[in-house]
């Protein structure tokens, strides 16, 4: 999430930005990461490709699950806009909204499976359907239009989101948060393995996936992790995530490298 700035108020009618950015040049997540490397990180180093993807899936299995109602006040938290404590950002609109006004009305923000739950049928249930680094605040009405489609480049830009841009099996964010689906979709088909009596996620390079338990287009989601690397307001939220809601990681995030290790 590069540098995004974001809309202040309804979804029509923002009337400023804020700089997700500001005052958090070095995140308590950016001066710790490193420090993960022999502790949390210690059975990965050294290791790449499938062998880092088994590692990896060992590591951040170890989690406190959330129940899809306790994901609403984590929400507040780990997406809270750094320019005003009482709102959240969106993800794909940017915009900052107030903590309060969630729901399932329009221009209200709900809960985001950015890896789409229909991916896996595993829907809301504890687990993958509550797993807070892929879920995120997004305009109702946007969540919607976003419906399951997997990620790829293209269509026509969102009204209701301008700079993202959707076709019939496709949708593709602002490129602000680009990088941020992309760490997120991979933390999900490295967690999910076909434990916990879920579906095993992998990604792949196809869309209009539909029920099946695959992410695509992974050939440009390794572009947009290239391209947009994580900022403060993300690393910010990973160490939210592990220091107060489910204590694993998006390693993704923590070492961008291991990306094209397991994903070459």
């Amino acid at each position: 999430m590069a540098g995004a700035s974001v809309a202040v108020g309804g979804s029509q009618a923002a009337v400023a930005t804020v700089d997700t950015t500001a005052g958090r040049a070095e995140t308590a997540a950016t001066a710790q990461a490193g420090a993960y490397d022999d502790t949390y990180y210690q059975d990965a180093e050294g290791k790449s490709g499938q062998e880092l993807k088994d590692a990896l899936h060992g590591i951040i299995s170890d989690q406190t699950k959330l129940s899809y109602s306790e994901v609403w006040d984590a929400l507040k938290v780990t997406d809270e806009d750094p320019a005003n404590a009482s709102n959240v950002v969106l993800l794909y609109t940017g915009r900052s909204q107030s903590k309060s006004d969630n729901g399932g009305d329009a221009d209200q923000w709900n809960r985001e499976h950015v890896w789409a739950k229909s991916h896996g049928d595993f829907g809301t249930a504890t687990g993958p359907g509550t797993d807070v680094h892929h879920l995120r605040p997004t305009d109702v009405t946007v969540n919607s239009d976003r419906g399951n489609k997997d990620f790829d480049e293209g269509g026509t830009e969102s009204d209701e989101a301008p700079g993202n841009f959707t076709d019939s099996d496709s949708w593709e964010p602002r490129d602000e948060v680009k990088g941020d689906v992309a760490r997120m979709i991979f933390y999900m088909a490295v967690r999910y393995e076909g434990g916990d009596g879920f579906a095993d996620l992998e990604v792949n390079d196809e869309v209009s996936n539909g029920s099946a338990p695959l992410m695509g287009r992974v050939s440009v989601l390794r572009e947009w992790h290239e391209q947009d690397p994580p900022d403060a307001f993300e690393e910010n939220r990973n160490q939210v995530i592990f220091d107060q809601f489910q204590h694993n990681r998006n390693p993704f995030i923590d070492h961008p490298e291991w990306v094209a290790s397991i994903w070459s």
